[in-house]
């Protein structure tokens, strides 16, 4: 059964990805200044993890007990996004933009294989709606930097436009569906 959902998801993605290679390839042969890639390299390696984990650190260090439970939160929605990335990656095997695509260039390391749907973008809409559910001052920091990271996906060569897209609309699902509770 598992395998057949592969076939079939791999397959979908597959006519989807020859759509917006044209796109990609446009967008990831933009000849940026160095010190431009450097950044969309910086937002995706802080998107690993750091930068939520530095937030959180500060709203415990700044709140005190009061940021417990938007900490808390944060976590749980996390490891629920964790999960259905995971598992959607290891269910779709889409390959990266990169490997499937010879004039499309990778700008960075991958932190895994597959391409679908981009677990950064993912986290970053999690993290940014809860963050910004309990602490709204917030979003002026975490909304531009979700942004930064979900453009840093495509601009380095790692996810196609419909990963990033399908990460965002799963982090939001994530993050309402943890508010509601």
């Amino acid at each position: 059964m598992q395998r057949r959902l592969n076939l079939l998801a791999l397959h979908g993605l597959n006519r989807l990805a020859a759509r917006e290679h044209a796109w990609l390839e446009r967008l990831n042969g933009v000849r940026l200044p160095e010190w431009e890639i450097g950044l969309f390299r910086l937002a995706s390696r802080l998107g690993d993890g750091v930068f939520w984990y530095a937030l959180m650190l500060t709203l415990l260090a700044w709140y005190g007990w009061e940021a417990i439970a938007a900490v808390l939160h944060m976590i749980v929605a996390g490891l629920a996004g964790t999960l259905i990335y995971k598992w959607l990656k290891g269910a779709t095997e889409r390959p990266r933009p990169y490997q499937a695509c010879p004039t499309i260039c990778c700008l960075t390391a991958p932190l895994d294989r597959f391409s679908f749907p981009s677990g950064h973008t993912l986290h970053a809409v999690v993290f940014s709606l809860v963050a910004t559910a309990h602490y709204p001052a917030l979003g002026w920091l975490v909304w531009p930097f979700t942004a930064l990271v979900a453009a840093s996906r495509l601009v380095l060569g790692l996810h196609y436009m419909s990963d990033v897209l399908v990460g965002a609309l799963l982090g939001a699902a994530v993050a309402s569906i943890t508010l509601m509770l």
